[in-house]
């Protein structure tokens, strides 16, 4: 088990460290305050410049494992390291076009779209000239279930007539948002895992509707999270993604790859609250000493160093199992990370708040915000709960007949 980056991703790697340094924290700030002026789904000029910044450098579409025009071409243990660099920053995967739920739907084009449909959608992806969302969870139903899916695709003559809601489709709310991927039923009576299908829709369609922002902990992503109709919604037959009746499939081969890369992001967003925990506990004086030297203090900081070391070697191992065996092999590992990394940036980004005392729960440090995200993470691409199960299940099923 080798985790040595190759001489490629490393040479990427040093480069991204200088970019997030020289263009991606001093833009932050420069980036709220845009946000807070224009309103919060418009699209903040210096994020222009920095995506501009990022494909002069070379740093443009990491997160593909196939080589583009558009870059790509890096290994899943060679995208670890450079996944976790930019999730130290929220703006750090957008500027470098590696931001869901695009990076997911690109790869679906890529795996599933015919000729036409990635002329059409997926080049604009990749020149991060447009964004688009993913529909699949519903109000109506568990979304740990993706069978229990109600919104109907219905064929009509050459075309497809689509109806449901949906919700907490993140990217909705964004004005260049211009495609949804929609899973749907096109057959009710076909077995369980044969159901489901997907299909391509144009966001400015007749009977689309946002109908609202939803907020994460209070926070109103720029994104959004929105809640979404589908009111006979009609496309042509050439819209279907992949084949009739393999929706169930496609979703499995969209949500690993975007778990473990929310795992390595969320490694980032922890690194960079210990970093700033540490800086806290040494320049800040409570009772005539530095909080540094409270022994509290200082199991905080140990406990976060030694449970990231240990996230990120986990991940890095699911990493690295995708690449030799296979997602479906590597399942097991998936779902281990998604339960473990979440969980471990949680309690890293508390104890840093708790350091920064009132401060730590502002505006003024980026902890706050990431700690809304890390617990929205624990449902997203499945809650803990199903992903401790899958986990369980492979280690019974391997002990069955011993």
């Amino acid at each position: 088990m080798d985790f040595e980056l190759s001489s490629r991703a490393s040479d990427l790697y040093d480069r991204l460290q200088i970019f997030m340094t020289e263009h991606v924290y001093p833009s932050e700030r420069v980036y709220e305050e845009e946000l807070a002026t224009a309103g919060p789904h418009t699209q903040p000029p210096v994020m222009e410049e920095l995506k501009r910044a990022a494909r002069e450098a070379g740093l443009w579409n990491l997160f593909l494992p196939h080589s583009t025009e558009w870059g790509g071409g890096l290994s899943n243990l060679d995208y670890a390291p450079l996944a976790e660099l930019s999730g130290r920053s929220m703006i750090g995967p957008e500027a470098l076009n590696c931001s869901p739920p695009d990076t997911g739907n690109m790869e679906l084009l890529t795996m599933f779209g015919s000729e036409e449909q990635q002329a059409q959608w997926l080049r604009p992806l990749l020149e991060g000239t447009i964004r688009s969302a993913f529909l699949m969870t519903e109000p109506e139903v568990a979304g740990s279930d993706a069978t229990n899916i109600r919104c109907s695709i219905a064929r009509d003559g050459d075309d497809y007539v689509i109806n449901g809601r949906k919700w907490w489709i993140s990217g909705a709310a964004d004005p260049r948002c211009r495609l949804g991927i929609v899973m749907g039923k096109t057959d009710a009576e076909a077995p369980t895992f044969r159901q489901q299908s997907m299909i391509l829709v144009p966001f400015d369609s007749p009977g689309l509707k946002v109908v609202r922002d939803q907020l994460v902990l209070g926070y109103n992503h720029k994104a959004g999270h929105c809640e979404v109709t589908l009111d006979d919604v009609r496309v042509p037959t050439s819209s279907l993604l992949g084949s009739e009746g393999s929706g169930f499939e496609i979703a499995q081969a969209r949500l690993g790859p975007g778990r473990i890369h929310h795992c390595m992001r969320s490694i980032g967003a922890a690194e960079r609250a210990l970093e700033l925990m540490c800086r806290r506990a040494t320049n800040r004086i409570a009772f005539g000493a530095p909080l540094g030297d409270q022994g509290l203090v200082q199991k905080y900081i140990a406990d976060s160093r030694i449970e990231i070391d240990q996230a990120r070697l986990l991940t890095y191992h699911a990493a690295w199992l995708m690449d030799k065996a296979g997602n479906k092999v590597a399942r097991s590992a998936i779902s281990a990370i998604k339960v473990a990394v979440p969980a471990m940036a949680i309690r890293v980004l508390d104890r840093s708040m708790q350091v920064h005392g009132g401060a730590g729960l502002s505006q003024d440090f980026p902890m706050a915000e990431a700690f809304a995200r890390q617990r929205a993470l624990r449902l997203l691409d499945g809650p803990d709960e199903v992903h401790l199960r899958t986990v369980a299940r492979i280690e019974l099923a391997r002990h069955a007949n011993a």
